[in-house]
């Protein structure tokens, strides 16, 4: 397994080793001696997916606050996704700061987003599948974001700001600048 950071501490892609013969492909999409190795969370206790038919669907940016903030490890099952993570560390120097990476089913990448992260996606394509691994269960009372469109993020989306769907909860997050964040740089991963 190799991984790739992103620029900003503690988010990185995952790579896993695939075997290929006539027969095709293997893989696992999780190790925990492998991931405690690369510094992702080796103890997950829930894992999920979502399906979005329509291409340029804009989720996020999420994250959940402690004492529930979780490490959550992304793949596709299906289609293309351009995924996106936003800083939201207090006293982090790359606060506000984002990273970028397009996954795809084919290549059997994930990526690794620590707790200090907000996080969302947009499909590149009609009728993907997005599977969640998370460290701790989802819980409403605890859900936190920033909106997509942000300009102070200068996150530059895609679909432009044209998206073919945003759910109506991603459109009434906060914008950075009043953003309370629960999470402080000296707690999480450097």
């Amino acid at each position: 397994m190799e991984t790739q950071a992103l620029g900003l501490a503690g988010l990185f892609v995952i790579a896993p080793d695939v075997s290929a013969d006539a027969n095709g492909r293997y893989s696992y999409y999780y190790s925990e001696r492998a991931f405690a190795e690369a510094g992702a969370a080796s103890h997950y206790v829930q894992e999920h997916a979502s399906f979005y038919p329509q291409r340029h669907t804009v989720r996020g940016l999420h994250f959940q606050k402690p004492p529930h903030a979780q490490h959550k490890v992304v793949r596709v099952a299906r289609g293309r996704i351009w995924d996106v993570c936003v800083d939201v560390r207090r006293g982090s120097p790359t606060y506000g700061w984002h990273a970028a990476v397009e996954l795809a089913a084919g290549d059997w990448r994930q990526l690794h987003v620590p707790p200090g992260f907000a996080h969302g996606f947009c499909t590149l394509e009609p009728d993907c599948e997005i599977a969640f691994r998370l460290t701790d269960y989802n819980d409403r009372a605890f859900a936190g974001g920033l909106r997509w469109n942000d300009p102070a993020l200068g996150i530059d989306w895609p679909c432009g700001d044209a998206p073919g769907f945003v759910f109506p909860v991603d459109r009434e997050w906060p914008l950075l600048d009043t953003l309370d964040s629960p999470f402080h740089a000296g707690d999480m991963p450097r």
